[in-house]
Formats: structure tokens, C-alpha cells, sequence
């Protein structure tokens, strides 16, 4: 039975060859386009992750503001400011925290090496800040440690692209640099990853030391920002109401007054990004579709022609006593081994695509933006 269908199902093509043909093509190209856009879609999904992790791993970033209500008799308009004397209390009455760092800053902090020099942001933190904002040092180097903080150590991490102006081809670790005129030893370097989304500069080009080395250096008393990683990200909303209620406290602020005091949410950033790709999937999903709607109304077009011109032969087969289960089964059949051509040529074709594209080189300038499908 299935050589006779088979058999038949050559001779009808032979008769509609041109409609035929495009009846495939048009499948083909409908599942081409569905698997690619949904593939270029994830993709670009998966890069835009990354980048938003290069900047930070389901951290909250808060800061000091101005307050813009009067509370408890205090005017509007008064200077917000953490110390790093906020933390500890923050770790003790929130036992929600993972991770938490202060960090301090520096604008064009100068570092020289031999002849080369470059201009970058300094940064003062904690050994935690290297999860925390993903900063993993390269083979052979390392990242802060507590001993460094606790001896206030003039040690250096730094950013690959900064690695690179200052020592070329060199290998930096264990190497002095300056830094506003003062010795540093480097201790590692950062491996190269991709970052979009920035806060002060670029981390490739940042200059990482301990913030009790910071603090005795520059004299701040203020942090910049108090970076946080909830131990579950289903709870950052309530870690978020427990740093304001205690730090509102201590510094005398509306907790309501979001201007007194900003955070930066990577973990609400990320939910709001995957809702928007999944959108953006869901729509080409819908485009790719409609394609391949099209190409089912091509099968169907060309199914109805090669009934009308069977008739006849319909006709002697129920004579003779073939079943109408028979007959319909055998137009089905036909109908889809036409899809499965055209859905197997493009599939293969999209594997193809897909393959030929991880083989590629592509790197940098928009591939770091859309990624690999």
C-alpha cells in the first residue's frame, strides 16, 4: 500500500511539477524562517544577559541621594550619604544578604607603567565585589582577598583593556605600577567578558584596590554605593524595603522618598529584560508562522487541483469498491509527504545556517550585541 502511495504520489508530481515545486519551496522557506528567527531571537536573548550579568550578578546597587520631603522636622533638599559604618548593621539585620560591598570612587585616577600611562576610574571595594559585578581574575592572577583589606595593601586588579595600554604584550602580575604618583603591585588581571551596560566606565579599563587601601589614600569617608546580592532573588523586594526601613533610620529620611536614596535593581532588570524577549521571540514566532500558513495554503491549492483532475479515476475505485477512508487517506498522505519534503529541506538548510554561524569568527563591533543563534 505504501509503494502504491509512493507511486502515485510521483506520477501527480510529475503532472504539477512547477506548483509542485513551489509548494515545497514555500514550506521550506516558511520552516527556514520560523526556526531562524526564533534561533536569532534566543540568541540575542542569551548576549543581552550576558551583558547585563557583565555589569553585575543579581546585585542591587544603592546610593546616596537628596531627600525631597520634610521628615521629622528636617527640611527637603538635605544630602543622603552611607559610610561603610552602614554595613555592618545591614548584614547583622538582614540575614537575607549574600554579598555585600562598599564601593569608593576615583575619576581619572593616572597609572603609569615604564612609558605607558592611561586615565581610568578607581575603584575601593571588598573581596565580595568579584562575584558580586563578575570581575574573575585571568589564570595565573587573583582578585582581592581579606588579608589585603585587613593590611590596607597597595594591591591592584585591573581591567584586561587597562592591562594591555599599560604592559602590551607583558605579563602585569607582580609588576609596580603608579598610581597618582603612588607604587602599587598588581595582583591580577580580569578576564575579558562582554559588558553593555556600565557604571562609571567600562570594567575593562577599571582599577580595582582594596577599600581600606582606598579610604587611607584618598580620605573618603563616604561611599559611592553599597552594592547587595540577596541570597534569593525571589526575596531582593524584600531586602529592599529592610534596607530602607534601617538605613532611613539611621540617616533620617522618608523611606518612601525614592530620590533620598536610588537603588539600581539588576534583578528586576533582568525580568523586565526577559519580558521584553519574550515578546520579541513570541512576534517572530507570529511572523514566522504566517509564512509558513502561506505554504499550507499552497498544499491545499495544489491537493484540490489533483482531486479535481482525479475524478475520474475516484470515480472507478469507489466502483469497484475502494473505500471513501481509502481514497481520503491516500490525498492525506500525499499532502503530507509534500509538507515533509519542504519542512525537511528547511530544516536542514536552518542546521546548516546555525552551524555555519558557530564556526564563524564573529566577534565584536554588532556580533557582540546579537549575539550567536
Amino acid at each position: 500500500m505504501i509503494a502504491t502511495l509512493i507511486s502515485d504520489f510521483i506520477s501527480d508530481l510529475k503532472t504539477q511539477k512547477m506548483r509542485a515545486f513551489l509548494t515545497v519551496m514555500a514550506i521550506s522557506w516558511g520552516t527556514i524562517t520560523i526556526i531562524l528567527l526564533l534561533t536569532f531571537g534566543e540568541g540575542l536573548k542569551i548576549q543581552m544577559a550576558r551583558s547585563l550579568t557583565g555589569s553585575g550578578d543579581r546585585i542591587l546597587k544603592i546610593y546616596g541621594g537628596t531627600t525631597t520631603r520634610e521628615y521629622q522636622g528636617l527640611k527637603k533638599g538635605r544630602r543622603i550619604r552611607f559610610t561603610e559604618e552602614d554595613i555592618p548593621i545591614l548584614k547583622e539585620n538582614i540575614p537575607q544578604i549574600e554579598y555585600i560591598s562598599a564601593q569608593y570612587g576615583h575619576w581619572n585616577a593616572v597609572l603609569t607603567h615604564k612609558k605607558n600611562s592611561a586615565s581610568t576610574f578607581a575603584v575601593g571595594v571588598y573581596p565580595s565585589f568579584e562575584i558580586m559585578r563578575t570581575m574573575y581574575p585571568q589564570p595565573g592572577s587573583r582578585f582581592l582577598n581579606e588579608e589585603d583589606l585587613k593590611q590596607k595593601r597597595r594591591v591592584l586588579f585591573m581591567g584586561w583593556e587597562l592591562a594591555k595600554r599599560l604592559f602590551d604584550e607583558e605579563n602585569p602580575v607582580g609588576k609596580i605600577v603608579t598610581m597618582d604618583q603612588i607604587p602599587f603591585v598588581v595582583i591580577g588581571v580580569m578576564k575579558e567578558k562582554f559588558q553593555n551596560s556600565m557604571s562609571n566606565g567600562p570594567d575593562a579599563m577599571r582599577a580595582v584596590m582594596p577599600a581600606s587601601t582606598f579610604r587611607s589614600i584618598y580620605g573618603n569617608r563616604y561611599v559611592n554605593q553599597i552594592v547587595i546580592r540577596p541570597k534569593d532573588p525571589a526575596e531582593a523586594e524584600y531586602v529592599k524595603q529592610k534596607i530602607k526601613h534601617i538605613l532611613s533610620r539611621r540617616h533620617k529620611f522618608d523611606p518612601d522618598d525614592k530620590r533620598a536614596m536610588p537603588i539600581w535593581d539588576f534583578i528586576e532588570e533582568e525580568k523586565i529584560t526577559g519580558k521584553v524577549f519574550l515578546g520579541i521571540q513570541i512576534f517572530l514566532g507570529i511572523v514566522g508562522s504566517l509564512t509558513l500558513i502561506v505554504a499550507g495554503v499552497g498544499v491545499a491549492n495544489i491537493m484540490f487541483v489533483v482531486v479535481k483532475e482525479r475524478t475520474r479515476e475516484i470515480g472507478i475505485k469507489m466502483a469497484v469498491g475502494a473505500r471513501k477512508a481509502h481514497i481520503l487517506f491516500q490525498f492525506l498522505a500525499e499532502s503530507l509527504l509534500i509538507a515533509m519534503t519542504g519542512g525537511g529541506i528547511g530544516i536542514a538548510f536552518s542546521l546548516s545556517v546555525i552551524q555555519i554561524m558557530h564556526m564563524l569568527p564573529l566577534e565584536g563591533g554588532v556580533w557582540d550585541f546579537l549575539g550567536k543563534p
